[in-house]
């Protein structure tokens, strides 16, 4: 029926641009209460006492909760080790501990948002401050305050790889490379901060409206914590505005869940821009040591690589994060010798947790910026040196382990640079030279993989249901799927997927999505997986439903749960693997142009070359490409999150920049390269992530090819350029002047 490949309008079009779909906010519920949230405000302290007499005398506050009304005062992705609320009377020890100034403390919920925030302002604490710990370098070290008391030396995870013998390979290197990068925090800046309601459903259960990446995770989290049956609980995701990995970890969930659980009323609450600020995760920062060798041929030999994260308090996903970057920080490169030291660490700032590239862009930083620094050593051009080391099917990844079948990385760097104008006798050249001498271009390339769904060994899995209805010809097609659609077209991917998979046109299908009421565990709308594991899901449920609708079953109704090949964790001393079962790959060629008296670096063109497998809705992907070049932009050039011992400095979307319109390149090329994957529905790879990897490391190098300066931190911003320019500038006045025998 012609559905796949098909550039269709989304099937949330209509809604959205009307005004008309219902986002977490825009949901209101007859008899509801409304909510505030008592944050820490505190980087670590102690809670000493909690006096809320005042609050609860205030005009319209219903209820007040604190730690004690928990009963089980604990959550956490990977581990349970956060605190619902802090405070004293909790189950849960060191409950009295806030360890970020985004920890909640306590629930006020009032008549109307007014009296909450009333009410919350009235909450008097006595705190007795602890030690901040906020940068984790220095929180690895011996003596250092311990923030979590099974954490020593505030080490949550440390990731080792050994391939070959490092040590014994410099001295054969024709140019070695060591750098010291930084990379920042990011905000995720989703259209629409935390919000969403809560009541009891028609038949007894906490039912939660709210905007999230994983309904079943969210689930098993608040039945969790007050200690219900999962069939107890119900979760329904609504339109949701924006995620890309900030909703995966609990903000409001299980505190709105309780409140309406304990009252038995509707409850509903919306966090202002600068509570979501504070209040959920950030991309995490990285401090990373790298020193690349290769020989004289441009044939990389070597590649030591100490990877430092920022956790923030709590796990949230940092191991998992921490584990991408390992696998990234050596690139899609063949690399004989390998030596990985990677760690994220405890400390008192905003936690880091999912964001999109999941450590990815991290190490894809490095990777790339090593590469290139060696190209330019050897007087090699760096696309060629890159086409010389890239992965093959055949190649032994830094793990110890080959790629799974079907490696295009070389395809995908070619093409992307053709698409440049890119030759092996002369390299990128400029699309044009600037007018004024003041302003600088630059162009270059740069690579990265990025895997398509969970890995080292997550017990991944995905399950949708199709009913056929009719008599004797089908005549609609049902499709029950808890997969999130955060604004990425995933469900108009679905509809196309089963209009295909049953042989009937899309105007058939109806989709009930996102709901635990009806749908099955889809798993997270994160790691470039929903596409994949959704269309195997969706390919199976079809198959089953097919067969009974043959059998003359009416409606014939089929349940499939995908599971894809096994993928096994990190070894403990070697690293060794099978990390991923699917990879896409990606290149982009950036220009910038540098203005060498202000600082200020502008984005001119941008061409992103990704191989997607198959590509179920062209035009969904152009937009992913456009929106993620313009995320990740942002990420290199703008957003500056600033934390000060602990505490937020850049609350607010006027003093934390994120882009707009006239920040946007006046060209992003998309190039939708289709190798199919062997494992994938119809070839399906995945998407939404890959542009992210490469830019701000392609950015990076094209800085330098216009200024022939480095800069090893980022975001460009016009003030950090600027003054690296000044002191290149003064570096090299003061290097002595080489002179003949004369003195000339």
């Amino acid at each position: 029926m012609n559905a796949i490949g098909r550039s269709l309008p989304r099937i949330d079009a209509l809604g959205k641009v009307t005004g008309v779909a219902p986002y977490p906010g825009d949901i209101d519920v007859p008899g509801q209460l409304w909510m505030k949230i008592l944050f820490a405000g505190r980087p670590h302290a102690r809670i000493k006492a909690i006096d809320t007499s005042l609050a609860e005398q205030h005009p319209g506050v219903v209820a007040i909760f604190t730690a004690k009304d928990i009963p089980c005062n604990e959550y956490g992705l990977i581990l349970f080790d956060q605190p619902v609320l802090c405070g004293l009377g909790s189950d849960k020890p060191g409950a009295d501990v806030v360890r970020f100034v985004g920890d909640q403390v306590a629930l006020v919920v009032a008549e109307t948002e007014k009296a909450a925030s009333a009410g919350r302002d009235l909450i008097r604490i006595e705190w007795e401050d602890l030690p901040i710990v906020s940068d984790p370098r220095q929180a690895m070290q011996p003596g250092v305050v311990q923030i979590l008391p099974d954490v020593e030396q505030n080490i949550l995870k440390h990731y080792r790889v050994r391939k070959g013998d490092v040590d014994a390979m410099w001295a054969s290197c024709a140019a070695i490379v060591e750098g010291v990068y930084q990379t920042p925090m990011q905000e995720h800046a989703y259209l629409q901060p935390e919000a969403g309601v809560a009541y009891i459903d028609e038949i007894g259960r906490v039912t939660v409206q709210v905007a999230g990446q994983w309904t079943h995770e969210d689930q098993e989290q608040i039945a969790h914590a007050l200690m219900l049956p999962a069939d107890q609980v119900r979760v329904i995701y609504p339109a949701i505005g924006g995620a890309f990995g900030g909703r995966e970890d609990m903000s409001i969930q299980i505190v709105l869940a309780l409140a309406a659980w304990k009252l038995q009323r509707p409850v509903k609450i919306i966090w202002s821009r600068e509570e979501s600020m504070i209040g959920h995760h950030k991309r995490h920062a990285y401090y990373i040591k790298a020193k690349w060798g290769a020989d004289a041929a441009g044939k990389l030999v070597a590649a030591e690589c100490e990877l430092i994260s920022d956790a923030g308090p709590y796990a949230y996903t940092s191991p998992k994060v921490l584990g991408n970057a390992t696998l990234m920080s050596t690139g899609p490169y063949q690399i004989p010798h390998v030596k990985v030291d990677a760690y994220t660490v405890l400390t008192n700032n905003v936690p880091g947790g999912a964001f999109r590239g999941f450590g990815g862009p991290q190490g894809a930083f490095v990777a790339e910026l090593q590469l290139e620094k060696l190209a330019h050593a050897l007087g090699i051009d760096p696309v060629t040196m890159r086409l010389q080391n890239l992965m093959t099917d055949d190649a032994i990844s830094s793990v110890g382990t080959k790629f799974p079948k079907g490696v295009t990385i070389d395809r995908v760097v070619t093409r992307c640079a053709e698409e440049a104008g890119w030759t092996a006798a002369h390299g990128l050249q400029l699309t044009q030279q600037p007018d004024q001498p003041h302003l600088r271009r630059g162009r270059a390339l740069a690579c990265a993989f990025k895997n398509i769904g969970f890995s080292f060994g997550f017990p991944e899995r995905c399950v949708a249901t199709i009913e056929l209805r009719g008599t004797t010809e089908i005549e609609a097609v049902i499709l029950y799927h808890a997969g999130a659609d955060v604004g990425q077209g995933a469900h108009t991917a679905f509809v196309q997927m089963a209009a295909d998979a049953v042989g009937q046109p899309v105007e058939k299908v109806r989709l009930v999505a996102s709901d635990t009421a009806s749908s099955g565990d889809s798993g997270s709308a994160s790691a470039s997986r929903l596409t994949f594991m959704a269309g195997n899901a969706i390919r199976g449920a079809a198959n089953v439903a097919l067969k009974k609708w043959k059998d003359e079953e009416r409606p014939a109704i089929g349940t499939y749960r995908y599971v894809p090949p096994v993928t096994s964790a990190l070894d403990p001393e070697t690293g060794y693997c099978d990390p991923n079962f699917a990879y896409g790959y990606v290149a982009e060629v950036v220009e910038v142009e540098v203005d060498i008296e202000t600082g200020h670096v502008r984005l001119v063109d941008v061409i992103c070359a990704n191989d997607v497998g198959k590509a179920i809705n062209p035009q969904q992907i152009e937009g992913q490409i456009e929106g993620c070049v313009i995320q990740a932009a942002g990420y290199a050039l703008l957003e500056n999150f600033i934390m000060q011992d602990g505490r937020v400095l850049t609350p607010h979307l006027s003093n934390y920049l994120i882009p707009t319109v006239l920040d946007i390149p006046p060209r992003v090329k998309s190039v939708i390269l289709e190798y199919g994957d062997a494992v994938g529905p119809w070839g399906v790879k995945g998407m939404s992530e890959m542009p992210y990897m490469p830019l701000a490391p392609a950015i990076a190098a094209a800085i330098h090819d216009a200024t022939g300066v480095w800069i090893d931190e980022f975001p460009y911003t016009p003030d950090r350029v600027w003054k690296k320019l000044r002191d290149h500038a003064r570096q090299q006045t003061m290097q002595p002047t080489s002179t003949d025998g004369n003195g000339q």
